[in-house]
């Protein structure tokens, strides 16, 4: 009888540190490496970003983040690599409008859901699109352009890096609020397209601002408008397709954080403050302005909120021009 006294107690200490573990882990975290997984290969905008953000949270957190290319699909295999890890905080990845938006609106069967199988962890930045013309177009602004569009159906041409792609979607959005023909030329990548709107091969292309920045301030584009709720900076004289009166296509790609479903609260919490302060960092502000991005910084409410709002425009565009990818 002497010894039930003791037995009760470590019984019941042994059931709070069951009940503790869950939340003891998650108070620890991080405590180990963290993998990133970036859906597209080294170089690009998201691989770029990705990277300077990586190097930012190792720094606040105190362990490493070790960047993982997974391309393929137009960044779907990478997406689907982070929706199914395990959901312990330990591999998150990075998000774009590609990933988040156009592809689940344009192909027909992805091996997730992004609303339903990903955690979003926050909005990182945005980065405007941009319209523009081979110089020998004649058309010195918007209105010109567009008239001479709709006086020419099917015959002007507009590049994009392929099926799916940011460009192919900003084209069929361009033509739908425009009531303009214009015929779609899917190239193997962004510089193929760009050689040929260089070369006058195709009249138009729609890009991310930071790959034709300096073709059009070297007179090698005519830019005709840009995204976002101002004008960008470096190209003043350029207006805004939302003061252009194409509200539909004044988006801007964003690139965010984001985790598996079912990642514990208080994990996304630690990721989204860490993300909120390596935002904040002077340098890494520098280094996301000189790839013309926006700090975002915002909730994982907020952030969700903006990946269905997208997705929705995506699938209204997708839909009208009736594109569907296997």
């Amino acid at each position: 009888m002497r010894q039930a006294g003791p037995i009760r107690v470590v019984v019941a200490l042994a059931a709070l540190l069951l009940l503790c573990a869950p939340a003891c882990a998650q108070d620890a975290y991080p405590s180990k490496t963290i993998t990133m997984i970036v859906p597209f290969a080294a170089g690009g905008s998201t691989d770029v970003i990705g990277r300077l953000l990586a190097e930012g949270l190792r720094t606040v957190l105190g362990q490493p983040v070790v960047v993982d290319n997974r391309a393929g699909a137009g960044g779907s295999l990478g997406t689907a690599a982070i929706a199914k890890a395990p959901p312990d905080g330990y591999t998150i990845g990075m998000g774009t409008a590609s990933t988040l938006a156009i592809n689940p609106a344009t192909y027909k069967s992805l091996p997730f859901d992004v609303l339903a199988d990903l955690a979003p962890i926050g909005n990182i930045a945005a980065v405007p699109n941009i319209m523009s013309i081979n110089p020998g177009v004649p058309a010195a602004d918007m209105a010109a352009f567009i008239a001479l569009a709709k006086s020419q159906p099917g015959r002007l041409a507009y590049a994009s890096p392929g099926h799916g792609s940011v460009g192919h979607l900003l084209g069929e959005q361009f033509k739908l609020a425009t009531g303009t023909d214009l015929l779609h030329v899917p190239y193997r990548g962004m510089g193929l397209a760009l050689n040929d709107a260089i070369g006058g091969q195709v009249q138009v292309i729609y890009d991310n601002l930071p790959t034709s920045l300096e073709l059009v301030k070297s007179d090698k584009l005519r830019a005709l408008g840009v995204s976002g709720e101002r004008r960008v900076a470096a190209l003043p004289s350029v207006p805004t397709f939302g003061e252009l009166g194409l509200a539909d296509i004044n988006w801007m790609a964003f690139f965010g954080l984001i985790a598996p479903k079912d990642t514990p609260a208080p994990v996304v919490k630690r990721l989204n403050e860490a993300l909120v302060q390596v935002l904040a960092m002077p340098d890494i502000r520098d280094k996301l302005a000189a790839q013309q991005a926006d700090v975002v910084g915002n909730s994982p409410d907020a952030f969700r909120a903006e990946i269905a709002r997208e997705l929705a425009r995506m699938k209204r565009a997708v839909a009208a021009a009736k594109i569907e990818l296997n």
